[in-house]
């Protein structure tokens, strides 16, 4: 028996609400695109933009603000400093790439805590040095994995729920292989990706393949909206926010699904209703479950954020965004741009094979 708590004649009218929602996500998006281009803007990680991450322990407690002005000199430049851990005695620094081996680069940041701390004695523990080069090239396979993470998602979306398989492998393959011809032009990988994005969104809309053209700009809205409030608060991306924001796509891919998939069983029972009225009704159906999903998933994450301890902090802001993110969309986007597309053959055709009722030989006096 499965666990209910909201009655599945729960007729809340989320469709109804959708330009509510379509505003608070426009601004949304607005003020992360504000804030990357011309505010903070995306402040890229030392796994990604190259750098050096020192792991500290001091003998005794450091204050922040300390630490932070005693090791912003010419010796150490533009460095920034994240505490984890308990008693205000570990740091994490990280500092911009530095023209030296790892040797030099170890003594030279030893003689600089020893220079601020002479009455605390500082042990590195750790020495992590990510040349330009490595960056660039984590940073093109990560906006490629989120690419092709998006790209098969919509292939199984488009074969699954609209049983046009041979359509989406053929999108997925034309696609895969225009990335490649797009890549021997020596365009950058963000661009590439961009453009990919482009012409996923333009096939599927062309080959009404709606499930999945939902489940696309969806993702895309939660990443982009996720990106941008990182954005703002001035978090770093790093491997570790990399991660969180692969996570998120998964779990908001998962509750587009689940909705999709009720919205498919009640589009194949025949009822006579409007397509927003379908709509609404498999969003109240699965509404138990979603909120189930998403309040257990915000306890822990939100359990990391408080006790995680630093270096765990970015990743678990980041699915604590993303799941009140990923949560709205799959409702309010992912959902609701199939009421935006409107009709096609797919639902015509489920509507009308089950309309087709059994007539018994002789019924109506002819056999």
């Amino acid at each position: 028996m499965s666990f209910t708590f909201i009655k599945h004649d729960t007729a809340i009218d989320f469709i109804g609400k959708r330009r509510i929602a379509y505003g608070i996500s426009l601004a949304l998006l607005l003020a992360g695109l504000a804030s990357a281009l011309w505010g903070n803007g995306v402040k890229l990680g030392i796994d990604f933009a190259g750098g050096l991450v020192v792991q500290v322990q001091f003998q005794g407690a450091v204050a922040d603000d300390e630490l932070k002005k005693s090791l912003d000199s010419t010796l150490l430049p533009d460095v920034s400093i994240q505490s984890f851990g308990e008693g205000g005695r570990d740091y994490l620094l990280r500092l911009s790439t530095l023209n030296a081996d790892a040797a030099s680069l170890r003594t030279r940041i030893s003689d600089a805590l020893k220079a601020a701390f002479p009455d605390n004695a500082a042990e590195i523990q750790r020495l992590e040095v990510v040349g330009p080069k490595i960056g660039e090239d984590l940073t093109n396979k990560a906006l490629a994995a989120l690419y092709y993470a998006v790209l098969l998602m919509a292939v199984y979306i488009s074969g699954r729920f609209e049983q046009r398989w041979v359509v989406s492998a053929v999108m997925a393959a034309v696609l895969w292989g225009g990335m490649y011809v797009l890549g021997l032009t020596g365009l950058g990988m963000g661009t590439l990706v961009i453009l990919a994005l482009g012409i996923t969104l333009v096939v599927c809309f062309f080959l009404r393949l709606n499930f999945a053209f939902g489940a696309v700009v969806g993702l895309l809205h939660d990443v982009l909206v996720t990106v941008g409030l990182l954005s703002i608060l001035k978090v770093e991306i790093d491997l570790n926010v990399l991660a969180a924001i692969m996570t998120l796509i998964g779990y908001s891919i998962n509750d587009t699904i689940i909705i999709y998939d009720r919205l498919r069983e009640n589009l194949r029972s025949g009822e006579k209703l409007p397509f927003d009225a379908i709509i609404n009704k498999s969003v109240n159906q699965t509404l138990s479950r979603t909120i189930l999903t998403s309040g257990t998933t915000l306890l822990a994450t939100g359990a990391l954020f408080a006790f995680g301890g630093g270096v765990i902090h970015d990743f678990a802001l980041t699915m604590l965004i993303g799941v009140v993110v990923g949560t709205a969309s799959s409702i309010y986007v992912s959902s609701a741009v199939l009421l935006v597309l409107g009709d096609t053959e797919f639902y015509r055709g489920l509507q009308e094979k089950q309309q087709k009722k059994y007539e018994r030989p002789g019924e109506h006096g002819v056999v």
